[in-house]
C-alpha cells in the first residue's frame, strides 16, 4: 500500500517484514547501540509481520495493536519516535507466533519503519530504516541481530555485530526447504540476556558454534551447531529435548530457536510426510520455508 491521503488528511502506508529464526549467536555488547548486536546464524522465513501505520489529524496519540489487540509495543514505540515527533496509529498482523524465538518484535519493527518512511515522505534509504529497528530492538533488550537477518534473507551468518555500517553478514547458499516449527512455550528475551551467567554460556557456546560453521557453512552443519549449542547452553527444555531426538530420528534437522522455546526442524523434501506425522504427537507443527524476501512496502 503506497501512502495516499482521505479526505480527513490521514496517510496510511503499508510494509512486510519476515520473520527470523535464531539457531546461535554470540552476545557482543556496546555503549552505542548501532555497535551492540550478535554474532550467529539464523534463517529467515516466509512467514512474517504485515504493519499498517496511520497518520493524521484523526491521530491523537501513538497507539500500538498487535494481531487486533492494544499492546505496549517497546520496540515499535521506539521506532516511531526515532522517526516523527507525530502521534501514530500502528496495527500489525502477525502470521508468527509472538514472544517465541520468531523474530516478531523484529519485524514489526521493521514493517514500521518502511511503513512510517513512506507515509511521511521522509525519504530514508533501507540503510537508515534498518538502523532505526537495530537500534529499537537493542535499546529495548528484544533482540540483537534479527534485523540484520531481516533485513537480507535467506539463511544469515552475522559475521560482525552491530546495525548497518558496523555489522556484516554472509549467506549460507541453502535449497528450498521446509521449515516446520512446534511452540512449547515462551521465553523472555529481556530476562536471559540479563543473567550473567546464561550470558557467559551463550558466549562461550555461540564463538564455538561459529568456528565449527565457517569451517563447512552448509545448512547441515548450521542445524548441527545450532543443536549442540542449545544443549550446551542449558536453554534446552526436556520437552525440546525429546522433540528433537525424534525430528532427527524421522530424517530430519533440528533444533531450538533462539531465544524461544521453540523446536524448528529442516525438512528434506524425501522426508516431509513422515516428518510431519512424527511431529504431530508433540502440538501444532507451524508450516515455513526459508525466504531470501527483503522488508517491503505492501499495495492496495
Amino acid at each position: 500500500m503506497y501512502a495516499h491521503e482521505s479526505e480527513g488528511a490521514d496517510f496510511f502506508a503499508k510494509a512486510y517484514a519476515s520473520g527470523h529464526i535464531t539457531g546461535f549467536f554470540q552476545i557482543h555488547e556496546h555503549d552505542d547501540p548501532r555497535r551492540k548486536g550478535s554474532t550467529g546464524c539464523g534463517i529467515v522465513l516466509n512467514g512474517g509481520v504485515t504493519t499498517e501505520v496511520k497518520v493524521g489529524k484523526s491521530v491523537e496519540e501513538t497507539e500500538i495493536f498487535l494481531n487486533g489487540i492494544k499492546v505496549e509495543g517497546k520496540t515499535t514505540r521506539t521506532v516511531v519516535e526515532m522517526m516523527t515527533d507525530e502521534p501514530v496509529l500502528v496495527k500489525s498482523c502477525a502470521e508468527i507466533p509472538v514472544g517465541c524465538g520468531f523474530g516478531a518484535s523484529g519485524a514489526g519493527a521493521l514493517g514500521t519503519a518502511y511503513a512510517l518512511n513512506m507515509a511521511l515522505s521522509l525519504n530514508n534509504t533501507a540503510k537508515n530504516l534498518t538502523e532505526y529497528a537495530h537500534v529499537a530492538e537493542v535499546v529495548n533488550r528484544s533482540g540483537l541481530g534479527d534485523i540484520a537477518a531481516q533485513s537480507n534473507g535467506g539463511v544469515v551468518i552475522r559475521r560482525h555485530p552491530g546495525g548497518p555500517g558496523f555489522g556484516s553478514i554472509d549467506r549460507i547458499p541453502a535449497p528450498e526447504a521446509r521449515v516446520f516449527c512446534i511452540v512449547l512455550g515462551e521465553i523472555s528475551t529481556g530476562s536471559v540476556l540479563a543473567d550473567e551467567a546464561v550470558a557467559k554460556r551463550i558466549n562461550a557456546a555461540g564463538k564455538a558454534a561459529m568456528f565449527e560453521l565457517l569451517k563447512n557453512p552448509t545448512l547441515e552443519n548450521f542445524m548441527s551447531q545450532a543443536k549442540d549449542f542449545a544443549a550446551n547452553t542449558g536453554l534446552m527444555s526436556s520437552k525440546a529435548q525429546d522433540l528433537i531426538e525424534a525430528a532427527c530420528a524421522s530424517g530430519g534437522l533440528a533444533s531450538q530457536a533462539m531465544l524461544g522455546d521453540t523446536v524448528f526442524v529442516i525438512a528434506p523434501h524425501s522426508q516431509e510426510f513422515m516428518l510431519y506425522e512424527a511431529l504431530q504427537e508433540f502440538g501444532q507443527v507451524l508450516e515455513y520455508g526459508i525466504s531470501t524476501c527483503v522488508p517491503r512496502l505492501l499495495y492496495d
